[in-house]
């Protein structure tokens, strides 16, 4: 059996029934024998007929002695049927399924399963599943635990169950040598895993097939970076340290450790032959501009220029001006490009920093040695793209603020190396978080007048919507908070931001409050990433309940960047563990290893929104069964080309980096 073959190989799947499987993820035999059931239906337990309680659900056995089709007055068409069994007869009612009268011939024995219910002032069972019972017939709907899956309009439980049914005993011997994992035999996990004979059976089996998950991963991630590997740049960049270490002695603050650190590991992969493929990974406000500027001064004295990628215009003008404000005096041209500013014509830049708006202009960039590339999970393809299009390919460094436990990101970013800012710029003091209720609400609001009078503190008010929603009333918006805190706040100045502003007003806004124009910015989200207001010490965060914890900690680390003690009081209902851990812990690390246990076999928090490792089977709790994968993935990567269907397997890149839409 090719596993990597599309489903419309397998018997009675044509192009309209694969489009219904391609929305659930299943495109290839491998993602239908992975596409697991969310949960079973206990369906063994067969009662008698006379014992048929209204209400019950129930699974009873025996004949069909009468079908018969009836229409109604009002135009509707029913199937109505006499089951008998040892202990007597029930009515059985379908609707609209004309053919069950050819299906069904007196006599016929079959299982039946449904809710028990009054029709026409008779206990009848109501549309009930069907399976016919014969010498040669299995159990596969009913009589078992029956597996339940994600569906799709027009593609039932029913069907996926039949389809996999009948593709399980074609399996062929494992993928793997047998000396590769100590687990549970493939064929059997994924017997066990959709048709299992007990509940207890169906642990070990999706540990066994989220191990090949996770194998898969390493051994994509270890083939890409081969491929990598095999790219040559051009020239790599000489390191004249003595104008490195001017330029970061002309800093106006010192590194940190790490950033020094970081710092190292960056140019040591410029001065090599391989193009850098690093991800630097960092707290809000951990100083990761500062790092990618020195690469980017690097390639500079190289005679090379850099791009810089930001995903959101906010954040592509917060890089161009920290960018333009280190290398103006030393004459190094930095420019802006974003929807609502093109590059003027014949202009000479040595760093060119942008959203995506540098894929729609026809711009010169054969002379760009190294790519920065902010929060890479939100560009898609961009890394590829960027990489392929440049003619020699370039350094690439990414970075990332999205919190992830350490051995995730290793996974995840399986073919980059990975360079971590652990701690904050010297001077910076942690935020105090308070969960707030709603009966301290209005005593929130003095306090944060009195601080704001007092230190001169500017405030973000975050709300989860823009405007208000009909059907989830008691969620904030920002437009109606806007309004009230004007009331509330009267003698100061308050603005609105948010995402359906043009650009100019969203520019204005930002502009005014960074002179201190403006106290107080009520906001949604959109405020996450890229907004660097050193005055504002004071973030608010209704419906802090609705947001991840990376939502939450990327938001709170829009102030505190002063030496100025900064607060974040987070409104909600109730402390629920999740903000108890906000208050508790202020780096991300902590928290992404927090929400890892809080979670439990959940998704990891803030990476499916932006876009993650899309796995079938494994989640983030299976993440014990990784060092066994890295050292079955070292066994077997020089052995791929004696293993075919693993080595497809990889080369299709069954498991892959998904992008958000």
């Amino acid at each position: 059996m090719d596993l990597t073959a599309s489903v419309t190989s397998l018997g009675g799947v044509g192009t309209i029934t694969a489009g219904k499987l391609a929305k659930l993820g299943v495109n290839t035999v491998f993602d239908l024998l992975y596409h697991l059931p969310f949960r079973y239906e206990d369906r063994r337990q067969v009662s008698l007929a006379k014992s048929a309680r209204v209400g019950e659900t129930t699974t009873v056995i025996g004949t069909i002695s009468a079908v018969k089709n009836v229409f109604t007055k009002n135009g509707k068409r029913l199937q109505t049927a006499t089951f008998t069994d040892a202990s007597g007869t029930l009515t059985v009612i379908w609707f609209n399924q004309m053919y069950l009268s050819r299906v069904f011939t007196p006599g016929t024995e079959v299982a039946l399963f449904g809710k028990v219910d009054f029709f026409s002032g008779r206990p009848a069972l109501i549309s009930p599943e069907y399976e016919l019972v014969t010498a040669e017939s299995s159990a596969i709907h009913l009589r078992r635990l029956v597996p339940i899956y994600p569906e799709t309009a027009g593609l039932t439980s029913k069907w996926l169950r039949t389809k996999i049914y009948y593709l399980l005993p074609q399996l062929e011997a494992d993928f793997m040598p047998s000396n590769s994992t100590k687990l549970q035999p493939w064929a059997q996990a994924l017997h066990a895993a959709h048709f299992p004979s007990s509940l207890e059976g169906v642990t070990s089996a999706r540990h066994r097939l989220a191990f090949d998950e996770l194998l898969l991963l390493e051994l994509a991630a270890k083939l890409r970076r081969e491929k990598w590997a095999k790219t040559r740049l051009a020239h790599p960049f000489q390191i004249d340290q003595e104008k490195v270490l001017e330029f970061i002695n002309r800093l106006p603050f010192a590194l940190t450790g790490s950033q020094n650190q970081s710092t190292k590991e960056i140019l040591a992969d410029l001065s090599k032959p391989i193009p850098m493929n690093r991800l630097l990974a960092g707290d809000v406000g951990s100083g990761k501009t500062v790092v990618a500027a020195v690469g980017t001064y690097v390639a500079h004295l190289n005679g090379w220029s850099s791009l810089v990628m930001a995903p959101t215009q906010i954040l592509a003008t917060q890089h161009f001006h920290t960018l333009s404000a280190l290398f103006a005096p030393l004459g190094i041209k930095v420019e802006l490009v974003t929807g609502s500013r093109k590059l003027p014509k014949d202009s000479q830049w040595d760093i060119l920093v942008g959203t995506h708006a540098l894929f729609s202009q026809t711009l010169q960039l054969t002379k760009v040695g190294l790519v920065v590339i902010d929060e890479q999970h939100r560009f898609g393809v961009a890394q590829r793209t960027l990489a392929t299009s440049l003619g020699k390919s370039p350094h690439i460094l990414t970075m990332t603020a999205t919190p992830i436990p350490r051995t995730v990101a290793l996974t995840m970013y399986g073919d980059l190396d990975l360079s971590t800012l652990s701690d904050l710029p010297i001077g910076r003091l942690p935020v105090k978080t308070w969960v707030v209720p709603e009966p301290k609400r209005e005593a929130s609001y003095t306090w944060i007048a009195q601080q704001m009078a007092t230190t001169h503190s500017q405030a973000f008010w975050v709300c989860p919507f823009i405007d208000q929603s009909d059907s989830l009333t008691s969620v904030k918006a920002a437009t109606v908070e806007f309004e009230k805190l004007k009331k509330v706040f009267g003698k100061f100045k308050l603005a609105l931001l948010h995402g359906k502003m043009k650009a100019a007003d969203k520019d204005k806004v930002i502009a005014s409050f960074q002179k201190k124009e403006i106290d107080m910015v009520v906001a949604t989200p959109v405020v996450e990433v890229g907004l660097d207001i050193p005055g504002a010490n004071i973030m608010v965060i209704e419906g802090a309940d609705r947001f991840g914890l990376a939502g939450l900690h990327q938001l709170r680390g829009r102030v505190g960047r002063s030496s100025q003690q900064a607060y974040c009081l987070l409104f909600a209902d109730s402390a629920t563990p999740r903000l108890q851990a906000m208050e508790k812990y202020h780096s991300g690390q902590q928290l992404a290893e927090m929400d890892l246990k809080l979670r439990g076999a959940g998704e990891l928090y803030g990476t499916a929104q932006h876009g993650s490792v899309q796995f079938k089977v494994a989640t983030y709790a299976d993440f014990d069964l990784l060092p066994q994968a890295k050292a079955a993935a070292q066994q077997l990567f020089p052995k791929l080309s004696k293993l075919p269907t693993l080595r497809s397997l990889v080369a299709t890149g069954k498991i892959e980096l998904v992008q958000p839409n």
